[in-house]
């Protein structure tokens, strides 16, 4: 797999590609098909996303942080207001989900950016 030289002056910043869902080296075009599912190609500037490894890191990354955010809210609610179990689903279970698979694109932007900035490429033990 080759990848494409990092640096040029027209690359956007790695947040500012995963905001806008476009390529991490032109900066034109976008990368997702659909809601998350990459394109293969670049159609401006020919950039292989299907080379990079995005893979289940965002999923990961989400979960664990949005899952640590809800269980501190959660016990603070209980703690104040000691709401019945049916609130605490009615409350968390949503919110939980929304902002998982809404902050998805978001981070398989973001990381499929930081990829192609740093040149990252599947560990190998020997070229």
């Amino acid at each position: 797999m080759t990848l494409p030289e990092a640096g040029a002056a027209t690359e956007p910043a790695p947040v500012q590609a995963a905001l806008k869902g476009c390529c991490p080296r032109c900066g034109q075009a976008r990368v997702f098909a659909g809601w998350i599912k990459f394109i293969d190609r670049c159609p401006r500037c020919g950039l292989d996303i299907s080379a990079f490894n995005v893979g289940d890191g965002p999923v990961v990354f989400l979960t664990l942080g949005i899952g640590a955010l809800v269980t501190i809210l959660a016990v603070s609610v209980e703690l104040a207001f000691e709401p019945g179990i049916l609130i605490h689903a009615l409350l968390w279970l949503p919110l939980t989900t929304v902002l998982v698979i809404g902050g998805l694109r978001f981070t398989k932007g973001l990381l499929l950016a930081l990829e192609y900035k740093n040149a990252a490429r599947e560990g190998r033990l020997k070229e």
